[in-house]
């Protein structure tokens, strides 16, 4: 069985429920589907998102549960480190060689000036950065 969001040529919204794919057009075809709010049997498919074995529910849960936790470690760098914008591995390397105080930083760099650091033994970690929450 399958349920097709359906909507008529008036705008109405409904749904129903067939055997297959074809038993939906031979259905449509021979003017057996009509929408039950204003009778039209012009009726076609509406878009609609795949239900795909009970998942969704579990995919949404799993985001939801990555986005609090992002947010939270976010939060977290923000109240323990210091930000320092563009100037992050000019700032990351003066602490790492002692020509500036040992504390925790946060800001931007490019892919290539990251794998640089790296590689001169600076410990950094790329974040995803979530905007600020509007409130």
């Amino acid at each position: 069985m399958i349920r097709y969001d359906l909507r008529c040529s008036e705008g109405h919204a409904f749904n129903a429920w067939f055997r297959d794919a074809g038993s939906f057009e031979a259905q449509v075809k021979a003017g057996d589907v009509a929408c039950p709010h204003c009778g039209s049997e012009e009726v076609a498919k509406a878009l609609m998102a795949p239900a795909i074995g009970g998942r969704h529910d579990e995919a949404t849960q799993a985001r939801a549960d990555v986005m609090r936790h992002v947010r939270a470690l976010q939060e977290h760098v923000e109240r323990t480190c210091e930000p320092v914008g563009e100037r992050f591995a000019e700032e990351a390397r003066r602490i790492h060689y002692g020509e500036a105080e040992q504390r925790g930083i946060y800001g931007q760099t490019s892919p290539d000036e990251a794998r640089s650091l790296k590689d001169e033994g600076i410990a950094v970690a790329r974040l995803p950065w979530l905007p600020k929450r509007q409130s």
